[in-house]
């Protein structure tokens, strides 16, 4: 703590004078919680404890193995293969994903929220995702003016987004408009400038709340103008958060919808560090340096500023089989009721199921690469549906497939879990509030995804994190480490 306690003294030493304050005013011992509403200076009092606890995990644990590659797992893209440090969020097979040690029912209860009874708002999870805290109402709401002061667009990017061809995918405008950004980070011209590398936490902490502020403007704004083809657009309203706001942007001012839109944008917002876009993110953003004296631990690094790196994340987002996996589901269920109605018994139903997985095609939404249990995302979205939609043809239909599909993947004998995922649910949600549009549903969905893979982008950087390099081998290389396995164990 003494070494935490020197290198805090020096942060609040260099800090300006009203950061100051708040950094003094939240300093403590451990388990002290902070007070300040100054995200960055409860984030500068939690770096100097978290430098040193993974100084100790590393000199002490640095050589205890976490698990072994096997050829199958190298082949298969080393899936399940613990070898990576995410601060954010930890996904449990059993339990799901847990935000900072927090499950989301937890959350749900914890989080500050925009009104008695309503659902949390986005701005109380980027504190706890920052600082690992649970923040109060007001920091929360401090957390939401800061982000509401940073949130307008830049002329030009606006500009360049009227000027996209007509048929150009949201996502590519998304990625599009981010790397637009790029022109005004402050990592870029901070690294230019020679800015030490301990301080690089700081300029990427600015840049990410930066792009997290204007992010609702510019989804709104390819909403509007591309998708419903030059609508004007609409000012963000300075009553609402950060969330809502994205809502009433787009042109959606009913209170349902306004809540619908503060859970889907907490729930998306992290799933651990390994997925597509959470790991492209971090590979561009990763830098060299150690924390340990004399160590170099990292070859080929990138220390892409958040702006390059998040659109990297997204550009990973936009896949078929990772952002755009609800607008599968939401087609399958158009075709359920195509087929079957919507006064579908179960019998039917499962007939119509079995059906589908016959003709050699999976049931979309169910099934998950880790979790053995429904997806706890999923049940937060059914129980907001039962509360809002209990009549809604397609969350009944949601809902009876739950009963339907998960005993009957568990008779086929091919699937480790059975039970629906968050893209079950998504896109129903949208579905009712008139958000109709499936190819910007993944737009939706990388907005929220900022909020985790920058804030963890903050610690990397913070921690001093290097890129993952795995090394590669050749099949032949492979084949060869294995006979000689196979003869070392024969002798």
């Amino acid at each position: 703590m003494r070494a935490a306690s020197k290198t805090l003294t020096s942060l609040v030493q260099a800090a300006a004078p009203a950061l100051r304050e708040s950094v003094i005013e939240c300093f403590g011992t451990a388990g002290v919680r902070t007070i300040t509403t100054d995200l960055k200076a409860a984030l500068a009092a939690k770096i100097p404890g978290e430098q040193e606890r993974l100084k100790k995990l590393r000199k002490e644990h640095g050589s205890k193995a976490l698990g072994a590659c096997t050829v199958e797992q190298a082949i298969g893209g080393m899936r399940g293969v613990p070898a990576m440090l995410w601060e954010t969020s930890l996904l449990d097979p059993e339990e799901g994903i847990r935000f900072r040690g927090y499950s989301i029912p937890e959350l749900q209860d914890k989080l500050p929220k925009a009104k008695e009874g309503g659902e949390p708002i986005p701005e109380g999870l980027l504190w706890l995702l920052m600082t690992g805290e649970v923040p109060t109402s007001e920091q929360a709401q401090a957390v939401t003016e800061m982000l509401r002061d940073r949130s307008k667009l830049p002329d030009h990017v606006l500009k360049m987004l009227s000027c996209q061809h007509p048929d150009t995918h949201p996502m590519t405008q998304l990625a599009t408009a981010v790397l637009a950004l790029q022109v005004d980070s402050k990592f870029a011209a901070g690294y230019r400038s020679g800015i030490h590398k301990t301080k690089y936490w700081e300029p990427v902490f600015e840049d990410s709340i930066d792009l997290i502020a204007k992010l609702p403007t510019i989804a709104a704004a390819i909403y509007r103008r591309a998708v419903h083809a030059g609508l004007a657009l609409i000012e963000a309203d300075p009553k609402l958060d950060w969330g809502a706001n994205l809502a009433y942007m787009m042109g959606y001012t009913d209170e349902g919808c306004l809540e619908m839109m503060r859970l889907y944008q907490t729930i998306h917002t992290d799933h651990e560090g390994g997925n597509v876009s959470a790991h492209a993110t971090h590979l561009a953003s990763a830098g060299r340096r150690s924390l340990l004296p004399g160590r170099t631990d990292a070859s080929s690094p990138a220390l892409s500023d958040p702006y390059l790196s998040f659109a990297a994340g997204m550009t990973g987002l936009a896949g078929p089989l990772h952002g755009l996996a609800n607008q599968e589901v939401l087609r399958w269920l158009t075709d359920v009721r195509q087929q079957v109605g919507d006064n579908v018994t179960k019998e039917q139903l499962s007939e119509f199921v079995w059906s589908t997985l016959k003709s050699g095609k999976v049931v979309p939404g169910f099934g998950h690469a880790v979790l053995r249990k429904t997806d706890p995302r999923y049940t937060c979205q059914a129980g907001f549906a039962q509360k809002h939609m209990p009549e809604y043809p397609l969350f009944k239909l949601t809902a009876l497939l739950y009963q339907v599909v998960p005993d009957i993947l568990k008779q086929t004998g091919k699937v480790k879990n059975p039970y629906p995922n968050v893209d079950a649910h998504s896109g129903v949600l949208l579905q009712y509030y008139g958000i109709t549009e499936e190819n910007f549903y993944t737009v939706l969905f990388g907005v929220s995804r900022a909020l985790g893979v920058l804030s963890q982008g903050v610690w990397s950087r913070a921690l001093g994190l290097p890129i993952e390099r795995p090394k590669s081998l050749t099949m032949a290389a492979m084949e060869e480490r294995a006979l000689q396995l196979e003869s070392s164990a024969s002798i």
